[in-house]
């Protein structure tokens, strides 16, 4: 697989309007988002595109730009921090991303929505560091 600087582009624009979005409904608070069944799904659709951008993403430079294949979602993390494409502190905070990625997939019935609340609160961020980061990478990478 050859690494696709324009794909990355696209995945990261995209990122940033997830994050944008996030921190949007986050701002009409906690109580409200617990009683808004609409609002309550547009955070998890919201939280669950974000993750799988960030987990493709990462897949695709591991692939692309390393030659290598991960079994899991917190390897493909692991090679990004490793090969100082993301810094350690970011890798730290994306801890369990899969996992929580997972859940939005795959558990939705049995979903705490305190734990959707609090990805809410980090998870913007986290994103628009992702993002800020991989552009650096690229334009190191030249």
């Amino acid at each position: 697989m050859t690494l696709r600087p324009r794909a990355l582009e696209a995945r990261l624009r995209r990122l940033k309007d997830v994050a944008r979005r996030l921190r949007s409904y986050r701002d009409r608070g906690a109580d409200r988002l617990a009683k808004d069944e609409d609002l309550a799904w547009l955070v998890e659709r919201g939280l669950q595109l974000g993750c799988e951008v960030v987990l493709d993403t990462a897949n695709h430079i591991v692939a692309g730009a390393f030659g290598r294949a991960a079994k899991t979602y917190e390897q493909m993390l692991d090679v990004l921090g490793t090969e100082a494409v993301i810094s350690s502190e970011l890798r730290a905070d994306l801890c369990g991303l899969g996992g929580f990625r997972n859940v939005l997939v795959h558990d939705y019935l049995e979903l705490d929505p305190a734990r959707v609340i609090a990805a809410l609160e980090k998870v913007p961020e986290q994103f628009d560091r992702f993002a800020s980061e991989l552009h650096a990478w690229l334009a190191r990478r030249g």
